[in-house]
């Protein structure tokens, strides 16, 4: 078989008509080309994440919630020519797709708002970039860290080892704390209670060392000793200290415990507990010293 025959051959494989769109018949060979482009896509798509991750690591950016958020945005970029080339290759007229998309998308819109809701949300957290991988973030009372965002759900971690699935609907809608957007600074307060016979001047200074000496790391921020409140059976005092990972709180909270404890002890000073003072008229406390001398 001549070079000429096989040429005429694939060329007649590849004119093979599958479908019509309207009036454009849709090749084999149409069809191939539309495929290679969506791949030729996704490998530009690729290529181009790795060019933005070492350009900007080049010019000092290390934040991989930066580097991620804008390799996301590259990538649907990239994604909505590719598609948008290969669909016209087939022979879908964008300006028609996109008319029936609009009509399309107000019929099942209300079958579909959270999804919407979701998808729109995901797109805001990728532009705006308040909240990116690694954050430690309290979501519906639960202290959680980023580990990927999507464009429907961020993926998070709880303190327990718990993966978190978070709709992005909720993180744009509702109120979320995030610990390290600006400042990784954190504040640990605990409380304690002491005895109202106590030396308040020593349970201060007691407590100012203590502070002092688990505030480290956060030269910018000073430790802070308040006296609360005169409560029922104690004078209670707040301990507040800061820290740069707010992941280990909980940890450092134990530790600042245990050394309020021991520092507290040293010093003679008695923690209090809750007390309660019974006093009995004059009748019943004479018949109950009558009861005890005749048993």
């Amino acid at each position: 078989m001549s070079f000429k025959q096989i040429v005429d051959n694939l060329s007649s494989v590849l004119g093979t008509e599958l479908f019509e769109i309207g009036s454009k018949r849709v090749t084999l060979g149409t069809l191939l080309m539309a495929l290679l482009v969506i791949a030729v896509t996704f490998g530009i798509s690729s290529l181009a994440q790795g060019g933005v991750r070492r350009g900007m690591r080049r010019r000092g950016v290390v934040d991989e919630g930066v580097v991620h958020v804008t390799n996301k945005l590259l990538h649907y970029v990239a994604l909505f020519v590719g598609f948008g080339v290969a669909l016209r290759l087939v022979g879908f007229d964008l300006s028609t797709l996109f008319a029936a998309g609009a009509i399309f998308a107000v019929g099942i819109g209300f079958a579909m708002q959270n999804i919407a809701q979701n998808f729109v949300s995901g797109i805001i957290l990728l532009v705006e970039r308040a909240i990116t991988p690694g954050d430690v973030l309290e979501v519906d009372g639960r202290i959680v860290r980023v580990l990927r965002m999507g464009i429907r759900a961020t993926i998070a971690r709880s303190r327990d080892g718990e993966d978190v699935i978070v709709p992005n609907s909720m993180l744009v809608q509702s109120l979320v704390r995030n610990f390290t957007l600006d400042d990784v600074a954190y504040r640990v307060r605990t409380e304690v209670g002491v005895t109202y016979g106590s030396d308040m001047r020593l349970v201060r200074e007691t407590l100012e060392e203590v502070a002092k000496r688990n505030s480290t790391g956060v030269p910018r921020y000073e430790p802070q000793v308040l006296m609360l409140r005169f409560g029922n059976s104690s004078v209670d005092f707040e301990v507040a200290i800061w820290m740069e990972d707010p992941w280990l709180a909980r940890l450092r909270l134990s530790e600042l415990n245990e050394e309020i404890w021991l520092a507290l002890k040293r010093e003679g000073v008695v923690i209090a507990f809750p007390q309660l003072d019974v006093h009995f008229d004059p009748p019943v406390e004479g018949g109950l010293g009558r009861l005890a001398a005749a048993s």
